[in-house]
């Protein structure tokens, strides 16, 4: 079976992730003890893929929780699912990170990473075949960032042929906690071009704008938020969980959606997403989908799509008796409806995934995965006021002080704007100039024949 480890680091990560397994217990009728209630073969079939099976009907989640302070372990521990996590998975500190990378990558959390690699070494031990690792964590405190990305290293270096996604909470204009949350995003950024193989990037903003505009909530809060990412989860890993007409797994969703190394970034939306009042108003039809799922106000990032290009993307739908030509025939009407904001070099770039298995209480959902370049939008804002702050050099000394070197943030800015070129260049090619703006000795090798022929004209 091919196995997922799931990493849940910091107070955000262990949230998400605690909402994660919520979700997918409930989907594969596990309850909060790990006893095994499920109606159909469906829902057992894979379930080694996230569970390990102690005993007969008994399964446990491959989760790893891990923060630098107790207070997050503790609330887990006092919740009605505190049973189904194996207590040895609980790995933390008592000094926390102080919303401080540093503290979190080189001091506290260089302290626990033996540990907590020893956990995971255990939990691979005892895997069939796995096949790579997921990481909860937000980007802008000290834990999630700085101990997040040190683990992520630490596994790249480790397992190298194993593939690692994350899901990532990044800071938001409207919703901001921290003060120092620039600089914590752009040395976590730097790590996640190094070494995360594809990225799932969910913005707090956007996400109360959708409960407030879609969903009609005049007060959310991070249960409602934590929710619709659950829901996103959900359905970007269903197809490894549950048998479909057409399947997909962590390498596939790579292989389709990632068409150079760095440009590793994902906007993911899920539908439908309706209040309650027009829950029995809507036809919730593969029409009705897809359009909800194409709509930036329902991208869980804060990048308006319509200001890039999407390079690629990746449409799961879940539901019983889903027609897989209706799927490609909506991609297709889409695709040609929205032309313009796709390249054109890349022909075919959406890949469609069917799962025979519909969520908790909905007839049919969908989840779109899109790898755009208007992302762009939100990296180049961090970057912005990354070097407000940088110029003069404020709270840089909390950095050094944890034995950080003020050169690792001009290499952060420095790889960030590389990364930025990379999403205009690509962009703006044309598919004439396609293997000229891929760089290298393509480009060249053209130059090259350019000039040979004027010469012998």
């Amino acid at each position: 079976m091919r196995e997922i480890i799931n990493l849940q680091v910091g107070q955000c990560g262990n949230q998400i992730g605690s909402c994660f397994w919520e979700t997918i217990s409930a989907e594969h009728g596990i309850d909060a003890r790990g006893s095994y209630h499920g109606t159909s073969d469906y829902q057992r079939e894979r379930l080694d893929v996230y569970y390990n099976e102690i005993d007969k009907e008994k399964y446990v989640p491959r989760a790893i929780l891990v923060d630098l302070e107790p207070g997050t372990m503790s609330a887990i521990k006092a919740s009605p699912s505190a049973s189904l996590f194996k207590p040895d998975n609980f790995v933390f500190g008592t000094s926390g990170a102080g919303n401080n990378w540093a503290k979190g990558h080189y001091t506290e959390g260089a302290e626990l990473i033996d540990q907590i690699l020893d956990v995971v070494r255990r939990e691979m031990e005892s895997c069939d075949c796995p096949q790579g690792f997921q990481i909860c964590h937000s980007l802008g405190g000290g834990t999630g960032s700085g101990l997040g990305t040190l683990l992520l290293s630490k596994i790249k270096e480790e397992f190298p042929s194993r593939l690692i996604s994350t899901y990532s909470v990044l800071p938001s204009p409207k919703v901001t906690d921290t003060v120092v949350e620039p600089y914590n995003s752009i040395l976590s950024l730097h790590h996640l071009i190094e070494n995360a193989d594809s990225v799932f990037c969910i913005d707090n903003g956007a996400l109360f704008d959708i409960c407030k505009r879609t969903l009609k909530l005049p007060n959310p809060d991070f249960v409602h938020l934590n929710g619709l990412i659950s829901q996103v989860m959900s359905g970007v890993t269903c197809s490894l969980r549950f048998p479909g007409q057409l399947n997909s797994d962590l390498r596939k969703l790579s292989v389709n959606l990632i068409p150079f190394t760095r440009l590793h970034f994902f906007s993911v939306a899920g539908a439908p997403i309706v209040s309650k009042d027009s829950e029995k108003y809507v036809n919730s039809n593969i029409m009705e989908l897809a359009s909800q799922m194409f709509d930036p106000n329902n991208m869980m990032t804060a990048c308006d799509t319509r200001k890039g290009k999407y390079l690629t993307a990746a449409a799961v739908f879940r539901g019983r008796n889903i027609s897989t030509q209706d799927v490609d025939n909506q991609m297709h009407l889409l695709q040609s409806k929205n032309s313009t904001n796709f390249v054109e070099w890349i022909p075919n770039n959406i890949k469609t995934s069917v799962c025979d298995v519909a969520p908790s209480g909905l007839p049919v959902s969908g989840t779109f995965i899109a790898n755009t370049t208007s992302i762009k939008g939100l990296f180049q804002r961090y970057a912005t006021q990354f070097n407000q702050m940088y110029r003069r050099k404020a709270f840089v000394h909390w950095y050094l002080s944890e034995g950080m070197e003020e050169i690792e943030f001009t290499e952060a800015d420095s790889n960030l704007r590389d990364l930025l070129m990379e999403y205009q260049q690509y962009e703006d090619a044309t598919i004439d100039e396609a293997v000229g703006v891929a760089g290298g000795d393509d480009g060249e090798e053209d130059d090259d024949m350019g000039k040979e022929e004027e010469a012998v004209q």
